[in-house]
């Protein structure tokens, strides 16, 4: 009588082997997204030499409550007039001091964009995508004058020049001369934009 042979074996001695390589192999050529978030340049922390005292007319008010209404001075407004608005508050120049300003002189609202401040307030359930939209708004103003500033001293965009000195692949002769012009108009149009605590209301 033949004996009868055993089920044939499966040598699995390199399966580790190449389990290993795969991990490795995915590891290496995956990419794991991060979040950017916000782009903000907190100030150093000095205390003020003296006491800073600021006009309640150079503060432009923008709360957001939850259901994602803006309140901007005591108005509802809707988000696509809130670039226009803050455009109007930062440049109105009731002080007659900025020479390159376009407002209205207003002597209600902010004296020059060296003054002006927005401030920005949201609730806690304010969704967070309405409050990026609010901070898009806000931040474009800004963006806006200083193109136009830019295009006029310069003749390009501001925001083209901030990228192209902040890019590190610039050459440094030419990240030597955008950085002047970088910063005479962010002196001319200064971004304060102030973020109040969040109400529970």
């Amino acid at each position: 009588m033949p004996r009868r042979k055993g089920a044939p074996e499966v040598n699995a001695g390199s399966m580790a082997d190449i389990a290993f390589l795969l991990l490795i192999f995915f590891l290496v050529t995956t990419t794991i997204e991060t979040d950017a978030g916000l782009d903000r340049m907190l100030p150093p922390i000095e205390p003020p030499e003296e006491d800073v005292i600021i006009k309640q007319k150079n503060i432009f008010t923008v709360n957001i409550n939850k259901n994602g209404q803006l309140l901007v001075e005591d108005n509802l407004m809707n988000l696509k007039d809130l670039r226009a608005a803050a455009i109007g508050f930062l440049e109105n120049n009731a002080d007659g001091s900025c020479n390159y300003c376009k407002g209205k002189k207003d002597p209600g609202s902010s004296d020059n964009p060296t003054k002006a401040i927005i401030s920005l307030k949201n609730d806690r359930e304010t969704k967070y995508s309405t409050y990026i939209t609010v901070q898009n708004e806000l931040v474009g103003a800004y963006n806006d004058l200083r193109n136009r500033e830019a295009q006029r001293l310069y003749g390009r965009d501001f925001t083209k020049m901030e990228a192209e000195y902040l890019n590190p692949e610039t050459p440094s002769a030419i990240r030597d001369d955008l950085k002047d012009k970088v910063k005479n108009i962010q002196d001319r149009f200064p971004q304060k934009l102030s973020e109040a605590e969040t109400s529970t209301n």
